[in-house]
């Protein structure tokens, strides 16, 4: 497909509200499964059970695979960044004692960080007022997940972890759309958790020992990040990302953190302070001044 191609704005929204939804509720996910498996060992799971799942599609489905090196290698780089790379960086900050809110915030300034790149890299010049949603957007994440903020909690070795998956993500996602932009994203994703269960199993067993609590708990988080997130709302990710402006699709990775403290409430009983409920009113319209045609 190509990446101008110009599509109805209706799909459009259908898949940046799945996306936002699920990588949201996957924050959730992944906080319950940490607590039966340390980060490397969880991704190896997780990527195990995605490659279990995605074999007999690809089978069954026969998607196009790479014809050239270079494609198996662009695809295989994009995925280390996006997954194994970027979810071991996150899920160990917070193992090593970062604050679920320092890490959000951190990791909420993806969007900012995608629109400078893409400027340089990708020749996308931002509007004013893009800019400026990004800016607010920022801003009201912060305001969000205020009172989950605690700086005692943030040490050295943690907060190189969240920088680390930050850049990560950005330079992955921007990476995979300029070099992949015409990859099956069915046989993508076999070959991107294939490369990533090679670099953390090992890891898993040499640094955490694979040790697992098995529980349906852990189980459950895993299928749904496999089959929901990673694949997807990552494809549904991608797959915007290849039809419009990489700083306006960017721009949706502000609202998951909402989505996360508005899931909380029910699930944990964390009630939103009022400092969260402004926050996610300005999120919102930063959201929408970034994303807004």
């Amino acid at each position: 497909m190509s990446p101008h191609k110009t599509v109805p704005r209706f799909s459009d929204g259908l898949l940046a509200w799945y996306f936002v939804i699920v990588w949201g509720s996957g924050f959730i996910a992944t906080k319950a499964g940490l607590q039966y498996a340390a980060p490397f060992t969880f991704l190896s799971l997780r990527f195990a059970v995605g490659i279990a799942f995605l074999l007999p599609i690809a089978l069954v489905l026969k998607p196009r695979w790479p014809d050239t090196f270079a494609e198996w290698f662009h695809l295989v780089v994009a995925g280390l960044m996006m997954y194994a790379i970027n979810l071991a960086g996150s899920h160990y900050a917070q193992y090593l004692g970062m604050s679920a809110g320092v890490a959000a915030i951190i990791l909420a300034a993806q969007p900012l960080l995608t629109a400078i790149i893409a400027a340089v890299w990708l020749s996308e010049r931002p509007s004013r007022r893009q800019w400026l949603g990004v800016a607010v957007g920022l801003a009201g994440v912060a305001m969000v997940v205020w009172h989950k903020i605690n700086i005692a909690a943030v040490g050295v070795a943690s907060l190189v972890a969240v920088a680390i998956a930050l850049l990560a993500l950005t330079v992955g996602t921007l990476y995979q759309r300029r070099f992949c932009a015409n990859a099956d994203l069915r046989s993508s994703a076999l070959i991107q958790f294939a490369a990533c269960l090679l670099v953390v199993a090992p890891l898993s067993y040499v640094v955490e020992g694979a040790v697992v609590k098995w529980s349906w708990t852990l189980m459950v988080a895993i299928l749904f990040l496999v089959v929901f997130a990673s694949i997807l709302a990552v494809s549904a990710l991608h797959t915007l990302m290849r039809r419009g402006e990489a700083t306006r699709v960017s721009g949706m990775l502000y609202l998951p953190p909402v989505v996360a403290v508005a899931l909380e409430w029910p699930l944990f009983g964390v009630v939103p302070t009022a400092m969260s409920l402004i926050g996610i009113l300005v999120t919102c319209v930063g959201v929408a001044l970034a994303v807004r045609r």
